[in-house]
């Protein structure tokens, strides 16, 4: 054998050494519900942030007459968090209070914000009591759309990034810098 191919070997042999799996670091797999609970997780920080930036008195601004107020978009927000999270996951448990709260007129800064973060416990305990292989079954939410369960945890947090986002224009039209956006 001649040197260039010993050379050559020995760089093949190198290779075939160095990306093997045992030289590989080992990832554990995330779990989907561990993305979906890091993610809820995530946006009750960001809306507590929003929460706390309003002032009482943004809490009963509404910036044309027609629209909701801050406080009822935040109000919205807590009873659709619970409303389709219990379409989504069949069989869950809602918390009396939430047929409560969605028929109460909260208006103050604390119970507001109380009533939100409730709400986002709520669905991020639901979340954690899943079982992982949940998230694809199918589920008629509403009695009208046939969806996943996953697909509905999604509708869920798409509505609150909704609600959340129109509360930027209250907060600016009062002179009060919204939060840093969370992405991560």
């Amino acid at each position: 054998m001649n040197n260039k191919n010993r050379i050559v070997g020995s760089v093949v042999m190198a290779a075939v050494v160095l990306t093997s799996t045992s030289f590989r670091p080992v990832y554990k797999p995330v779990e989907r519900k561990d993305v979906i609970v890091a993610a809820w997780e995530r946006a009750k920080a960001y809306t507590k942030e929003y929460l706390e930036a309003a002032t009482e008195e943004v809490y009963s601004f509404k910036p044309t007459p027609e629209m909701r107020s801050f406080g009822e978009q935040m109000h919205h927000l807590a009873v659709d968090n619970y409303k389709i999270t219990n379409a989504a996951v069949v069989g869950v448990t809602s918390p009396a209070k939430f047929r409560d709260l969605e028929k109460e007129t909260l208006k103050t800064k604390e119970e507001i914000t109380k009533a939100v973060l409730d709400s986002y416990d709520f669905v991020i305990a639901t979340i954690k009591g899943l079982d992982e292989a949940r998230l694809g079954n199918s589920v008629k939410m509403f009695n009208k759309w046939d969806t996943t369960v996953e697909d509905g945890l999604n509708k869920a947090f798409e509505h609150q990034t909704h609600h959340r986002g129109q509360t930027t224009v209250y907060l600016r039209l009062k002179g009060i810098k919204p939060p840093q956006e969370k992405l991560f």
